[in-house]
């Protein structure tokens, strides 16, 4: 006797099941790509950060001083940056044309919103109060100038939003010398070393 096959396809609580696994891999896998992709973001603020403090080494060891002009030491970053740097927030770089500004006494950069049209140009930097390693006995929080070196410094920050939340804007801080400092949220370490990118707020784990 020949049995005659049949065909059976899947019901309806099976492809239920199907799907409701997926949805659950999908609640899972989505925000960890999330935060992959913000913490690559971030790559491009130490790199940058990293730049501006071997700049400004070399400048002073040519001048005896630091600079707060981007331009005079060369720290000059590629287009399309989706950080902000500052020095200070007397004078910034505009990049919101296919060139960049002409002046000579830039002090900040902005976001490049000629490639990131919806950004914002000067995002809020989210402040610290760090405590230098001090020779001289006190602080040195400015630039080198005339009578204050050896023991000057200079700091700068960048700022950025890199996974498009409102709750914070990620913030990295570095400064030619050693500093103590507590960070705002996302960084348990208190250890600013000099030419060290530190994090004062990471918008990756601390937005809304």
């Amino acid at each position: 006797m020949i049995r005659k096959l049949t065909k059976r396809g899947f019901t309806l609580i099976e492809l239920m099941i199907v799907v409701a696994i997926i949805g659950i891999l999908a609640a899972i896998a989505i925000p960890n790509f999330i935060r992959f992709q913000a913490r690559s973001k971030q790559s491009e603020a130490k790199s940058n950060l990293k730049s501006f403090f071997t700049a400004e080494r070399s400048f002073f060891q040519e001048k005896d001083k630091y600079s707060e002009l981007t331009k005079d030491v060369g720290f000059t970053p590629e287009r399309g940056n989706r950080y902000y740097y500052a020095v200070s927030t007397a004078t910034i770089d505009p990049r919101t044309a296919v060139t960049t500004g002409t002046a000579t006494n830039y002090t900040a950069i902005s976001v490049d919103t000629f490639k990131y049209t919806s950004a914002v140009s000067t995002p809020t930097i989210v402040t610290i109060t760090p405590s230098f390693a001090s020779t001289g006995g006190t602080n040195p929080g400015n630039p080198g100038l005339a009578g204050t070196c050896p023991d000057c410094n200079i700091s700068a920050y960048a700022a950025g939003n890199v996974d498009n939340e409102t709750g914070g804007i990620d913030t990295w801080f570095i400064a030619t010398k050693d500093a103590t400092i507590t960070a705002v949220c996302g960084n348990s370490d208190t250890a600013a070393v000099a030419g060290t990118p530190f994090n004062t707020y990471n918008d990756v784990n601390c937005g809304d």
